[in-house]
């Protein structure tokens, strides 16, 4: 088991540092590009909900947290801005409080689809913490 723990500002400069750091992490669970590329991917819609809906132009921290587990690499990204009121309803495809900045309101799609386990916990003004986990080479698991 390893684990290690990044915190930074809501800058979108920051976006590619995360999901780079997050790859660099998982490397030695040995994941094929493909694999890689999903963990990137989930990372940086994660991230990017962070800057453009938890603070919405204004800075503040984003956490993130990983952990390996044998061949499995656990991904906590959480902030501490304005939540979510209802998740439910947030994390339906195509759903966005922001339609007229031409979001697609698809970030939390991609990231159930990218990874083998997806969870949001989030309430009006605490802030939000998506958990994901993604399970690599043969061992697949289903959650």
């Amino acid at each position: 088991m390893n684990e290690m723990q990044l915190k930074f500002l809501s800058r979108s400069e920051n976006e590619v540092f995360a999901r780079n750091a997050v790859a660099a992490f998982a490397l030695p669970l040995n994941p094929s590009v493909s694999e890689l590329s999903d963990v990137k991917t989930a990372v940086s819609e994660a991230v990017t909900n962070c800057i453009v809906h938890a603070y919405r132009g204004a800075e503040g921290w984003i956490g993130i947290v990983c952990k390996t587990d044998g061949n499995r690499l656990h991904i906590e990204i959480s902030d501490s801005g304005r939540g979510i009121e209802d998740v439910e309803q947030a994390i339906q495809p195509f759903f966005t409080t922001l339609a007229d900045e031409e979001r697609s309101g698809m970030g939390f799609t991609i990231m159930q689809t990218f990874m083998d386990e997806f969870s949001v916990k989030s309430g009006a003004g605490e802030g939000t913490c998506v958990t994901m986990r993604k399970d690599f080479g043969g061992n697949r698991h289903v959650g």
